[in-house]
């Protein structure tokens, strides 16, 4: 990595060293030393400083990439966010408390870019490194520095920034404590992801971007939107027009440009849209507005197998998506397919027997080719778990195994030379509110998994937002806090995670955590609820419940 304009990153580490700095060992119990950074940055050192933010902190951006207007719109948010307790220098200058300039530790947040790149490909560069370092309790030269080779590097240092600034009622600053600060930081997995259930029951516009924009307070980079499925059909497909008279009202739909505008909203915060469609079930909802895909008025799904129109339309349906959607993956879902429908209607039977076919090499075939006019479309397809249970050796080498059924797995999927996104239902379900947030956080996603060439096939994982009982009113507080849990075991290192005593050494950051994103507006649950997203049960703080 090129040298910081201060210095080195490994010479401002070197200084720590030199004014003793407390480093992070994992398994402390002793509230006061916790890091309140979540997620856990790889390696860190700070100090016992204290340093005041100069509420008219001004950003310098440097570097091949230092001209984005990703990195200026950022940080226009995050200065918002940072400084929310600081509306105007005039009132505070009214009450004779500070000029503009006077008296601040850090004026500047110095921001180097390496790379002009701008593409957001899977396994993009999210590395970035943060110093705050001071001089007999000031910061030298009044700023702080993050580098990084992408935007999407910076994005992550601009949220660790602003979780190290804490507003001080006192004195009405904003506030850097411990410091100094040396952080180099980068994701232990390149997936993180959050599913997002839109066909169970839809999800307005700005309650999705309320979700991406809380899924990068915690350094996720994947919204899995399941858009449709049996129940309703809520996006605009204009080759195929009358598919969305299956949504569930003319109001509860998605046109082409609110999809384009969720993608480039996540894309401004360094966040994947990864579309689904899943075939050849969960697709009652298709027929409502093409009624011959349906095997029979009476028999609704899977879809047509024996209808030449049926993959007419897919490749027709994904051709419109791939212009909104540039992920590289795609998911095709395959999962809960019940052939009897394929079997018991006459029709369908006979065009079964005439091309000497089961059930279930329809099934295959089915499959088969939905990835085939995928990968025609340049995306690479995911299928949940069913069809590598069910033929593995015939998917096609490029395809990413999505787990959710149970444990074990992945460990399967990465043996065959496929790779693998971890969800297992038992841990990584938000719609089961039963799961606790520790059992959420001690799930392993490399869980026998110890050959690290193997280990490279896990892309990481994912926590799933399903919305049979999730609407606008309480998506969120059944999203939050728990899949912030998550969130840090796909980020930050395995070596730096405790994994004792854990009401010690991570429920009080996560408590935290919580609070954060309350007073960022997200309306994140209690922590440790019995039942997920239940209300508190008393007066209290808000650290406490």
């Amino acid at each position: 990595m090129p040298s910081m304009s201060l210095f080195s990153f490994a010479a401002l580490v070197s200084f720590a060293a030199l004014i003793l700095p407390r480093v992070f060992a994992a398994g402390v119990a002793d509230v006061d030393s916790l890091t309140y950074v979540w997620p856990l940055p790889a390696e860190f050192s700070y100090g016992n400083g204290t340093l005041s933010v100069n509420p008219g902190l001004s950003l310098v951006a440097e570097g091949g990439g230092g001209g984005s207007g990703t990195i200026k719109d950022a940080f226009d948010r995050y200065y918002k966010i940072v400084f929310q307790h600081n509306d105007a220098f005039s009132i505070l200058n009214a009450f004779g408390r500070r000029s503009k300039t006077a008296g601040f530790d850090i004026n500047k947040l110095r921001v180097i870019v390496h790379s002009k790149d701008e593409g957001l490909q899977l396994g993009v560069d999210e590395s970035y490194s943060l110093s705050v370092p001071t001089k007999d309790g000031n910061s030298i030269a009044g700023e702080a520095v993050i580098e990084a080779n992408t935007v999407y590097g910076a994005l992550r240092g601009l949220e660790t920034f602003s979780q190290l600034c804490t507003f001080d009622f006192g004195t009405k600053t904003v506030l850097v404590r411990k410091a100094p600060w040396y952080i180099k930081d980068k994701p232990r997995f390149a997936y993180r992801g959050l599913l997002l259930d839109t066909s169970r029951h839809y999800q307005p516009i700005e309650v999705i971007k309320h979700i991406i924009d809380s899924m990068s307070f915690a350094k996720l980079n994947v919204l899995h939107w399941h858009i449709i499925d049996e129940q309703s059909f809520p996006l605009e497909v204009p080759t195929y027009p009358k598919l969305w008279q299956g949504a569930y009202s003319r109001w509860e739909r998605y046109t082409v440009e609110d999809a384009y505008e969720i993608v480039n909203f996540a894309k401004s915060r360094g966040i994947h849209v990864m579309a689904e469609v899943d075939v050849p079930g969960h697709a009652e909802s298709w027929g409502k507005g093409y009624p011959q895909l349906w095997p029979s008025s009476s028999c609704r799904e899977p879809l047509d197998v024996s209808n030449n129109f049926t993959f007419d339309l897919i490749s027709g349906m994904l051709s419109d998506m791939r212009k909104i959607f540039p992920f590289e993956l795609f998911h095709l879902g395959g999962d809960e397919v019940n052939t009897d429908c394929w079997t018991f209607t006459p029709r369908v039977h006979r065009w079964l027997q005439s091309h000497n076919m089961t059930g279930k090499d329809a099934y295959t075939s089915f499959v088969l080719k939905a990835q085939q006019i995928a990968i025609s479309k340049g995306w690479t397809p995911v299928n949940w778990e069913e069809t590598f249970n069910n033929f593995p050796e015939k998917l096609d080498r490029r395809t990413v195994v999505h787990n959710w059924l149970g444990p074990g797995v992945c460990p399967k999927v990465v043996n065959s030379g496929l790779r693998c996104i971890f969800s297992n239902q038992g841990v990584w379900y938000l719609d089961h509110l039963d799961v606790p947030w520790d059992k959420v956080y001690t799930a392993e996603p490399l869980e026998g998994i110890t050959d690290p060439s193997k280990q490279k096939l896990m892309l990481g994982g994912e926590v799933c937002m399903w919305g049979e009982t999730a609407d606008p009113s309480n998506v969120l507080q059944t999203i939050w806090p728990r899949a912030a849990a998550a969130a840090e075991r796909l980020w930050s290192k395995w070596e730096s995670i405790p994994t004792a005593n854990l009401n010690k050494t991570v429920l009080p950051r996560l408590h935290y955590f919580r609070c954060l994103l309350n007073t960022r507006g997200v309306q994140a649950a209690p922590v440790t609820n019995a039942i997920a997203r239940s209300q508190p049960q008393g007066p209290g703080s808000c650290y406490y419940q």
